[in-house]
C-alpha cells in the first residue's frame, strides 16, 4: 500500500531514503532548511566509499591516545570544551564505547550495513543506470608511516574482506604517485570506490524529480513536530502547519533539535575539512583512493579534482573555516603528492558529521507509531546512505530487512 512519507533532510542520507521509498511506490516530501539539496555535510566529503573500513572511532586506547594528539599542534583531533550539557553527555558516552569488545561489535553492525549499501547501489547503478556522479571502483591502499602500526595493521589482514599486505615498493608499483617514500608499507583493499557525494545527491534529486512521486520543500525550516496519542500529527515550518501520515527524521547533526519527549537522538556535529584540488594534464595524481593512516588523511580523485579530507574537531555547532587547520592538511597533501594538482586554486570547505558516541547509526523505529529515524552516520553517511535508505523503505512497508538489525535500531531515552 502506498504510503505518504515525509522527510526532514536533504542530505545524502534523507535523499537515499526518499529513492528507496520511491522505488517502493511511496509518494515522498523532502523538506530541507537550505535552499539546495545536498549542500551541507554532504557537499564536499571526502569521496572515499570505504565498505570495509567502517571501524567505529571509539576504541580501547583512544582516549589515551587523543590526549597525546591534544598536547600537539598538528594534531588530527581537536577539542573545544563548552558549556553545553550535549557535549559532555557525547563525550562521556563516547568514552564509555571506548573498549575493544564494543568496537569489535559495533564494527560488525557497521560492516553488516555497508556490505547492504554497497549492493543497494549496485543495484541502483545497474538496474536504473544511475550515474553521473564520478563513481569508479578503483581500490584503497592504507599507508603506513609507522613500521609498528603497519605490523599492527598487517596481524588483522582477513581473507575475506580481499585485503593484500604490501611492501613500499609494491604500493608504489601499484599507485607511482608513492614513488615520494616514507611509508613502510600498505594494505589494499580492490573493492572499494569512490564518488561526488554532492554529484550523487543531484542525480538521485533529478530522479526523484523526474518521478512524480516526490516534491521538494527547499529553503524551509522546520521549527517543530507537534504530537499526540504516541504518534506525530504534523510539522512546523514556522507559521505553516503540515499534516503528515510517515515522518522520517534525517536532519544529519541537527537531528537532536526536533526530539521529541522519550526519544534519544544521541547525535554531535564532528567538524572536519576537505580541499578540492583541480587535476590538469600535467599533474600526477593517485588514481587509487589513499588514506594515510598516520596523519589520519584521506585522498579520493573524483573526476578531474583530487579531494583531500580530514580532521576531527569537536568544537560544537561552529561551522566556520579554520584556516590553520586547512594549511595543514594542504601542507601535508604537498608533502605526500607534490605534484598532485594545482594547490594554488584549491577549494576548501567544512562540514559537521553528524555522529553518535558508538559510530553506530540510528534505523528504524523511534518509538513514535509514525516517527522514523535515519541518522547519526558520522563520517560513514555516504558509504552507508543507500543500504540506510533501503532498511529504512523495508521497514515502513512492513517487510523484513535486508539484513540483521541488531545494533541500528534506535534507543528510547
Amino acid at each position: 500500500m502506498a504510503r505518504q512519507v515525509c522527510i526532514i533532510g536533504g542530505g545524502v542520507i534523507g535523499l537515499a531514503s526518499a529513492y528507496a521509498l520511491v522505488r517502493a511506490g511511496h509518494e515522498v516530501t523532502v523538506i530541507d532548511a537550505r535552499d539546495r539539496l545536498g549542500s551541507e555535510t554532504s557537499f564536499a566529503n571526502g569521496g572515499q566509499l570505504s565498505y570495509r573500513y567502517v571501524a567505529p572511532l571509539a576504541d580501547a586506547g583512544v582516549p589515551l591516545q587523543a590526549i597525546g594528539w591534544l598536547l600537539r599542534g598538528d594534531s588530527p583531533l581537536k577539542l573545544r570544551p563548552r558549556l553545553d550539557p550535549q557535549q559532555w553527555r557525547w563525550m562521556a558516552a563516547f568514552i564509555g564505547a571506548c573498549r575493544g569488545s564494543v568496537n569489535r561489535r559495533n564494527g560488525a553492525h557497521l560492516l553488516r550495513l555497508a556490505t547492504l549499501s554497497q549492493s543497494t547501489l549496485q543495484q541502483w547503478r545497474e538496474a536504473d543506470r544511475l550515474d553521473g556522479f564520478d563513481w569508479r571502483r578503483n581500490g584503497k591502499l592504507v599507508m603506513f608511516r609507522s613500521a609498528s602500526t603497519f605490523e599492527q595493521a598487517r596481524r588483522k589482514v582477513t581473507s575475506f574482506l580481499q585485503q593484500q599486505v604490501l611492501s613500499p615498493v609494491e604500493c608504489a608499483r601499484l599507485e607511482p604517485a608513492l614513488a615520494n617514500g616514507g611509508f613502510a608499507g600498505g594494505i589494499y583493499t580492490p573493492n572499494e570506490e569512490v564518488g561526488d557525494c554532492h554529484a550523487f545527491c543531484q542525480q538521485l534529486a533529478a530522479r526523484l524529480q523526474a518521478s512524480g512521486r516526490c516534491r521538494f520543500l527547499l529553503g524551509r525550516k522546520v521549527t517543530g513536530l507537534r504530537h499526540a496519542g504516541g504518534a506525530v500529527q504534523a510539522v512546523e515550518l514556522g507559521d505553516e502547519v503540515m499534516p503528515v501520515e510517515q515522518l522520517v527524521l534525517a536532519a544529519g547533526y541537527r537531528s537532536a533539535e526536533l526530539a521529541l519527549p522519550g526519544l534519544s537522538v544521541p547525535v554531535y556535529p564532528l567538524k572536519g575539512y576537505s580541499l578540492s584540488i583541480p587535476i590538469g594534464a600535467h599533474h600526477k595524481a593517485p588514481s587509487v583512493s589513499i588514506t594515510d593512516y598516520d596523519r589520519k588523511i584521506v585522498y579520493a580523485r573524483l573526476g578531474e579534482q583530487l579531494r583531500v579530507a580530514a580532521m576531527v574537531d569537536i568544537v560544537g555547532f561552529d561551522t566556520d573555516l579554520e584556516p590553520s587547520r586547512l594549511a595543514l592538511i594542504k601542507r601535508h597533501a604537498v608533502e605526500t603528492f607534490p605534484l598532485a594538482g594545482d594547490y594554488q586554486n584549491a577549494f576548501e570547505w567544512a562540514g559537521m558529521r553528524p555522529a553518535t558516541p558508538t559510530g553506530v547509526p540510528l534505523i528504524g523505529a523511534s518509538g513514535y507509531r509514525n516517527l522514523w529515524l535515519n541518522l547519526g552516520h558520522g563520517a560513514l553517511g555516504f558509504t552507508l546512505a543507500c543500504g540506510s535508505g533501503q532498511l529504512l523503505a523495508e521497514l515502513i512497508d512492513q517487510r523484513t530487512p535486508s539484513i540483521d538489525m541488531q545494533g541500528l535500531t534506535p534507543r528510547s531515552a
